[in-house]
């Protein structure tokens, strides 16, 4: 497994327009749809990453807490599935069913979504304030799969709530580091 780094697009950034099938509800969703008055999180995954296994549960916890908060959340897969099957849209809902995403799990087909993030590796983060700027792109904490210490979010957890209480999040953000997007050849 070899690992690499987000690309860290620009702070400021605002969110690259997007409309991409999202696996469980079958709609087509929009950046727009998920604009909060809040904050919005946009992360790219995929379902085989041991990066994205090993911070999910954590994830998935502060999602919902920051859901129950008016914070939107949306996942994206842009691997390419002919050469990455395990990464196939009815695979997306079956893992999004069984771990009981309670958000869009949207499907990049064309890969163009991931290119417009500078989307690098699974799982990318980035968190968009309430103008759609980009706040946050960094890491979800410290840990690594194999490294015997649970993910705890504590890096996006703290920019998260600097963010929604309308703080300056913290200026040194490290990078994510995970698989990398399987790009199509």
């Amino acid at each position: 497994m070899a690992a690499v780094e987000s690309n860290m697009l620009a702070l400021g950034t605002k969110a690259p327009f997007f409309q991409l099938y999202d696996t469980i509800s079958k709609d087509l969703i929009s950046i727009n749809d998920l604009k909060s008055d809040k904050a919005t999180v946009i992360i790219f995954i995929c379902n085989h990453c041991p990066y994205v296994h090993h911070i999910m549960k954590r994830f998935l916890e502060i999602a919902n807490a920051y859901i129950a908060q008016g914070v939107k959340f949306a996942a994206i897969s842009s691997n390419d599935v002919d050469n990455y099957p395990q990464d196939h849209p009815d695979i997306m809902k079956t893992i999004a069913d069984m771990c009981k995403f309670s958000f869009p799990y949207l499907y990049d087909e064309t890969q163009s979504v991931a290119k417009d993030y500078q989307a690098a590796c699974t799982p990318d983060l980035y968190i968009f304030d309430n103008a759609m700027n980009l706040a946050y792109r960094g890491r979800f904490d410290e840990t690594r799969p194999q490294s015997g210490v649970e993910a705890t979010g504590v890096d996006f957890k703290n920019a998260l709530e600097d963010i929604v209480k309308g703080a300056k999040v913290q200026a040194k953000q490290l990078p994510s580091i995970g698989c990398s997007i399987k790009w199509k050849k």
